[in-house]
């Protein structure tokens, strides 16, 4: 799965607006803190960071990868001084991603 067909299903599935226009466009406004939605905007620039993805075209590794790329933001969210809405949002996106994940497989496995 490449990083934009993450995005777009994150975007169909999560409850939350994901794309910010294209994927590509989304990538670059999330790395420019641009993002109209300041939440996914931040796990966006931190899976691309984590991973070192510049290109919304890469492959996404391993869906564990893809997940621990998120510990320190989920860290992050979890402090006492934290907005729950930031929580929330990330630990929705996460169950998507794994999501994501599983549908690929069983597509895969034809079914």
């Amino acid at each position: 799965m490449t990083f934009s067909e993450l995005l777009t299903y994150l975007d169909r599935n999560s409850g939350y607006p994901v794309l910010d226009g294209t994927p590509a466009q989304t990538l670059t406004k999330a790395v420019d803190n641009e993002h109209q939605n300041s939440y996914a905007g931040e796990i966006i620039n931190c899976i691309a960071n984590k991973l070192e993805l510049d290109s919304t075209d890469k492959e996404l590794p391993e869906r564990v990868q893809v997940i621990n790329s998120l510990g320190q933001l989920r860290l992050k969210y979890m402090a006492d001084d934290a907005p729950v809405e930031g929580l929330r949002t990330l630990e929705k996106i996460i169950a998507t991603i794994d999501s994501a994940y599983n549908d690929e497989a069983l597509t895969q496995k034809g079914k």
